[in-house]
């Protein structure tokens, strides 16, 4: 039975998270893997085997995001109208693996421009249904540790993925298309994966049948305390811009190009071995606290990269970078979980994803304005002010609700 707070105060062990969460670890490992090895390489496919231009190249990454921002919330409205998960989880990964063949058959630009819309529209039509069933099967007191161990196992797929495409592109003398058959590989395993060793537990006796989840009135039943974690995170995200200024503060300092994809490696492995470790401490202190201490870690990597004058503070902003993603990612999903009523985690985990994901673009192109007119030491001290903004916004909220963070049912803490 699950523990309704922070009465057992042990650090949560791999082996008690549930077989499914685990699963769906694994799956999420394997798809990044797939999706990486390919995208990876797409630019420099797109432009010198298929010629298209810089601007194509934007087209496509901006459409593919759109597209996949807005599908989420329609998707984790519509598991709490079914009341299952799982079969929209294996249609949006499903989706994905069917567009991985396109790749290495695509005659044209056109041909992946499809592909990529249709992996999108895949990724968002599985994130907040997977992540609402994670909520669903996991007991309170696991539930920092199992949202962190999935998260670790898919960023572990974000630099499997691309050192893998290294390794194949040198296997196969810069063969595109072979590589890219390789990535179907895992894609298939990832569907099989989730159709055979995942089942969902049966809807509790009792609960109530969400008819009009994006409603008004449904949405008011998500709670004051749930809106003000999403408030707290849109300001997070205005401040954690896209990677690719860490690429760019790295060229600055001297990185040579051919060693341009070590810096996502960097961060993506130390996201990958915090994002566990972080979650499951979770379980055992107040995710408030742990969560300020990811923030802090994003103030201290925008300092870092603010200020840094070669490759040596690079590295260690990059690391703390990838610090701050272990200690939040994960963390925000569990306060989401921790907030929402059983019944709307779907909408509530959509919805989440929908106004994290526009305020990160909104995030892109503020980032990209000031870098433009002031220079890489305006972007990471704006980047620090919004975190400042965002812990005060952690602590209003720790005032308002005094039980939040402390794993409390969510009847406790929404109400």
């Amino acid at each position: 039975m699950a523990n309704s707070g922070k009465s057992e105060p042990r650090f949560s062990g791999l082996r008690e998270i549930p077989p499914t969460v685990w699963a769906l670890g694994f799956v999420s490992l394997l798809m990044d893997t797939s999706s990486e090895i390919i995208h990876a390489l797409l630019p420099v496919y797109l432009v010198q085997v298929l010629g298209a231009s810089m601007v194509t190249v934007g087209f496509i990454e901006g459409i593919a995001e759109a597209t996949a921002s807005i599908t989420k919330i329609f998707s984790g409205a519509v598991s709490d109208w079914l009341g299952k998960r799982k079969l929209l989880t294996v249609i949006g990964y499903g989706l994905a693996a069917a567009s991985k063949p396109i790749f290495p058959l695509a005659p044209s630009v056109g041909w992946l421009v499809a592909a990529r819309f249709i992996d999108r529209i895949g990724k968002g039509i599985r994130g907040a249904p997977r992540d609402a069933l994670i909520a669903d099967v996991t007991p309170q007191h696991l539930r920092g540790a199992s949202f962190g161990l999935r998260q670790s196992l898919d960023t572990a797929g974000a630099f499997i993925g691309p050192a893998l495409a290294i390794g194949l592109m040198w296997w196969t003398a810069d063969n595109f298309r072979s590589v890219f058959w390789v990535a179907v590989i895992p894609a298939l395993l990832c569907v099989a994966l989730l159709v055979f060793a995942i089942d969902e537990p049966a809807r509790p006796a009792g609960l109530r049948k969400v008819r009009s989840p994006l409603s008004v009135v449904e949405l008011k039943r998500l709670g004051l305390i749930y809106w003000f974690v999403v408030g707290v995170a849109v300001v997070f995200s205005l401040a954690r811009f896209s990677e690719a200024f860490l690429i760019l503060r790295a060229q600055a300092v001297g990185l040579p190009v051919v060693l341009v994809p070590l810096v996502l490696v960097l961060m993506n492995l130390v996201y990958s071995l915090a994002a566990y470790p972080a979650g499951a401490l979770s379980d055992r202190a107040n995710r408030i606290v742990i969560l300020g201490i990811g923030f802090g870690f994003l103030v201290a990597a925008d300092l870092v990269l603010a200020f840094t004058n070669g490759l040596g503070g690079a590295a260690v902003g990059v690391a703390l970078w990838g610090l701050h993603l272990g200690f939040t990612q994960g963390l925000l999903s569990t306060l989401v979980a921790d907030t929402a009523p059983p019944e709307l985690r779907g909408t509530a985990f959509g919805m989440f994803n929908l106004l994290s994901g526009i305020s990160l673009l909104i995030a892109s192109v503020l980032a990209g304005a000031l870098w433009e007119r002031i220079g890489p030491q305006g972007t990471f001290l704006a980047g620090a002010a919004l975190t400042v903004l965002a812990l005060f916004g952690l602590a209003a909220a720790r005032r308002i609700a005094p039980a939040l963070g402390e794993g409390a049912n969510p009847g406790q803490v929404f109400r």
